[in-house]
């Protein structure tokens, strides 16, 4: 069986490809050239250069797998061009899904829990309806109409099964992700204060599996969560400096004190000509807690997730042995 991973050079894709290769598979995965390849190095892939934003790059790369990982996406919470956003993680995943033919026989697409986690009377869960105006930002409001696509595909008999990891936290985290960004930020002491918000953070490790589980035990056109525990920012602070023995923030800012920080920060941004420190998006998702009801993936899929704490030291571990914490590089430096 060959099996095609997008977004295999990223955070979640990497751990993918590891483990499909530790089952025997025979991976193939779609890079863009200009892409960094640290991750892939020594594994035995095979490499179809291309960009989701080109149609016949995707086609070429479906061509002959039996199995897809849709997991590439533009996840960022600022970007100069907006557009950016919707011509990779829509337009994108509308390509791979035309791509799809007789021979594939399921596709693993790759969603977010901000998807799902808005605000409800309950915990939301897969059965949560979220509308376009509940997504705050671009990269949720195009991931939500990526994945509006996946299910009508669905709907018209495509293979697809659909999962929504939460806050994966681990090792190889190069770019790094924004709770990356926090975890280094924490190490290097950039973390004067906290938001009162909360978010569920998982090992990456088992969202990778979680992924395999999917394609083995998914139902088509489902929505899967694949988290771990729900927790305050405090609370994984709290976390990171038992792990470490530094100090944890004491200072918890307000909302609107932190929306303020971030309008100075855009204004600066704009001056300097550099990426925002501090996202505006960012600010007004911690307004509201992304705590969720991962119990279906259990019941269906057999997911589960480890401890918390042990991710995070594996990510603590990662971070200082690849130099984030001597160099205090931030995720604008580590983007390339």
């Amino acid at each position: 069986m060959i099996t095609l991973v997008t977004g295999a050079t990223g955070f979640v894709g990497s751990h993918i490809v590891r483990q499909l290769l530790e089952h025997g598979d025979t991976v193939r995965v779609l890079v863009r050239p200009t892409s960094s390849m640290r991750e892939l190095a020594g594994r035995d892939v095979q490499v179809a250069w291309g960009d989701l934003r080109d149609a016949s790059a995707v086609r070429a790369a479906v061509h002959g797998v039996q199995r897809v990982f849709h997991v590439a996406a533009d996840y960022r919470l600022w970007a100069k061009d907006p557009a950016e956003f919707y011509e990779t993680n829509v337009a994108g995943t509308r390509h791979l899904l035309a791509a799809i033919d007789a021979g594939v026989e399921r596709v693993v697409y790759t969603s977010t829990v901000g998807t799902i986690a808005v605000p409800r009377d309950r915990l939301p869960d897969e059965t949560t309806d979220a509308s376009l105006d509940e997504m705050i930002g671009h990269y949720k409001r195009s991931k939500l109409l990526a994945e509006r696509a996946v299910l009508a595909a669905a709907a018209r008999g495509a293979p697809v099964v659909i999962v929504n990891p939460t806050t994966p936290v681990g090792p190889g985290d190069w770019r790094p992700t924004p709770t990356g960004q926090v975890i280094v930020d924490f190490l290097c002491h950039r973390m004067p204060a906290y938001v009162q918000t909360g978010l569920n953070v998982v090992p990456v490790e088992d969202v990778a599996r979680g992924h395999l589980l999917a394609a083995e035990r998914g139902r088509i056109g489902e929505r899967y969560l694949l988290g771990g525990r729900n927790m305050t920012l405090k609370e994984m602070l709290d976390a990171l400096a038992a792990i470490t023995g530094q100090r944890a923030p004491r200072l918890c800012l307000p909302w609107h004190a932190a929306m303020a920080i971030g309008y100075a920060d855009q204004l600066v941004a704009r001056v300097r000509g550099r990426e925002p420190r501090i996202p505006l998006d960012g600010v007004r998702m911690a307004r509201h807690r992304m705590w969720v009801n991962c119990t279906k993936a259990e019941r269906e899929l057999g997911f589960r997730a480890g401890p918390v704490e042990a991710a995070l030291e594996r990510a603590v571990e990662w971070y200082r042995h690849e130099g984030y914490v001597d160099s205090g590089l931030s995720r604008m430096s580590r983007a390339a």
